[in-house]
């Protein structure tokens, strides 16, 4: 059979889309398989951010990130860019149900080069709701009220206000999640529960039958790294001040950090139990590492006793790597203040709350690999005045801590 040139040009061009369209297809199969199954790298890069992408009220961040054009979530975007974490905590993010808010701020913002820097892809994320916010229906502080943003389970004024968020680029064991965020407080043994000024329990019977320990929530969320499993145990304590003389938040703060110390220790953890009710905590040899903001400076602040050294300290907690950075130091000198007579070093600061009323700059973001993995290397985002990117930090009060773990055998 003669072809003439009309069909014969029309099946060359056939044959050219096919051959375009099997090309994108193999190229679609391959980032879904990498997205399945991503290379293990010698060093995976843990992170914690509290970003304080929290409203005034429920959907408004959602709204507030249509478009890609949100100054401050640009900010933060352009500085998880940089630093390029593998798996990364946000804490203050509101939570959602439909994860509209989270979506948008890896579609629109991580998904989308910053002031030319590369993309960042997180094909994995957990959420789930959070104590914030939720009605206790009972007065909670004692000024008479149950309707308070301070009788919620957690303080927060409307349920998800500064919720978590987890981003991965390696698979999340789904399944196998746990969550802590109905655990009560009372349930803890030997707990920090505060008495009333007259040595009495602050709390009365009743009450403590709902008071829940975790003001967010406390997760144990499996990742799936090579051939091994480490799990992310993601919180954010109460900061231990807005209180009374009862010292009910720093007490609070004390024991959710107790919470992981607990835990972690396979002779310690026999009393907690998960929100379907399943009992007990890690067994010996997991792997495991600590993110969040714990509102718990080993030095200085305002924190009970002891609170984050409970972890600093713990004997399966591998802390001996400290992140640092240059732009601490530098603000510890230009805002004296309270900061002139803080113990800690100023490298190790990791939030700034130098303005004016607040306890100066601390260290309250922590990345705490258990002792079964070896730390490499560490830091904190914060450049020193003039340097590149120093003028992104100014997008919370916190700045983002980082810490390699080696991979390698």
């Amino acid at each position: 059979m003669v072809l003439d040139f009309p069909l014969m040009q029309f099946l060359r061009w056939s044959l050219l889309v096919a051959a375009i369209a099997v090309v994108l297809l193999a190229d679609l199969f391959q980032f879904r398989a990498l997205a399945a199954n991503p290379p293990t790298k010698d060093l995976i890069r843990f992170a914690t951010y509290n970003v304080s992408m929290y409203r005034q009220g429920p959907g408004q961040l959602a709204q507030d990130l249509q478009g890609g054009n949100d100054d401050a979530a640009c900010m933060v975007a352009e500085i998880i860019q940089r630093v390029r974490p593998d798996v990364l905590l946000l804490n203050e993010f509101d939570y959602e149900a439909d994860l509209k808010a989270a979506q948008r701020f890896c579609n629109e913002y991580l998904q989308v080069g910053q002031n030319q820097h590369p993309p960042i892809l997180y094909p994995y994320l957990y959420a789930a709701p959070v104590n914030t916010g939720v009605p206790s229906g009972v007065d909670l502080n004692n000024d008479s009220r149950t309707d308070g943003p301070e009788d919620a389970y957690g303080f927060g004024r409307y349920p998800g206000q500064y919720g978590m968020l987890l981003l991965s680029q390696y698979p999340i064991q789904s399944e196998y999640v746990r969550t802590f965020q109905k655990f009560l407080w009372k349930d803890m043994p030997q707990s920090a529960l505060p008495p009333d000024v007259k040595g009495k329990p602050y709390y009365a019977p009743e009450t403590l039958d709902i008071v829940r320990l975790s003001s967010k929530s406390h997760w144990d969320v499996p990742v799936v790294v090579g051939n091994r499993i480490i799990h992310v145990l993601a919180a954010h304590p109460t900061p231990p001040i807005y209180d009374g003389p009862e010292k009910r938040n720093a007490r609070r703060n004390h024991d959710e950090i107790r919470f992981w110390s607990d835990y972690v220790f396979p002779g310690r953890n026999g009393y907690i139990y998960d929100d379907n009710t399943k009992r007990g905590g890690l067994t010996a040899g997991t792997h495991f590492v600590i993110l969040g903001d714990y509102n718990a400076d080993p030095s200085d602040g305002d924190t009970y006793a002891g609170a984050i050294k409970q972890l600093l300290a713990h004997p399966l907690v591998n802390a001996e790597i400290v992140p640092e950075s240059d732009g601490g130091v530098q603000s510890s000198r230009d805002l004296p203040g309270v900061n002139r007579d803080h113990r800690g070093p100023s490298a190790q600061d990791t939030a700034n709350f130098s303005d004016g009323n607040g306890p100066g700059n601390l260290r309250v973001d922590y990345v705490l690999p258990s002792a079964t993995l070896e730390a490499s290397r560490a830091g904190v985002f914060w450049p020193a005045t003039g340097r590149d990117g120093a003028t992104l930090v100014d997008a919370s009060d916190h700045r983002l801590v980082w810490l390699d773990v080696k991979m390698s055998p």
